[in-house]
């Protein structure tokens, strides 16, 4: 495909600045919050997981790597697996408490179950 194909303009407003350059960039990467402003909700979560359950983390603000290294942390610390995608770390069973308890020792004092 064309560096400068039309079809990526569209809806762009014509410049007369001579030096002006057309941005493709659809959005711009977010910095991973610090640990104490992030706010982290806990919760059980039962549906469409075959009667399996498991502890949901959400809220996490920042990069896909961040929420990996900290899904992978929890999952060692823990002994379970589960996984992290989506914005959302999944833990394998009911460790809500646990789960608290290590992410305040990690300094995320704003973590709450819900």
């Amino acid at each position: 495909m064309k560096k400068n194909d039309w079809k990526d303009r569209l809806g762009v407003m014509y410049s007369t600045n001579p030096e002006f350059q057309y941005s493709t960039e659809e959005e711009a990467k977010e910095d991973t919050l610090p640990k104490e402003k992030q706010l982290l909700r806990i919760s059980l979560d039962k549906r469409n997981r075959g009667g399996k359950v498991v502890t949901l983390i959400t809220g996490f603000r920042g990069t896909a790597g961040d929420l990996e290294v900290l899904g992978k942390y929890l999952k060692v610390k823990c002994g379970v697996g589960g996984s992290a995608k989506d914005d959302e770390i999944i833990i394998q069973g009911d460790l809500r408490t646990k789960v608290l308890e290590i992410l305040q020792k990690e300094g995320y004092i704003k973590s709450r179950i819900i």
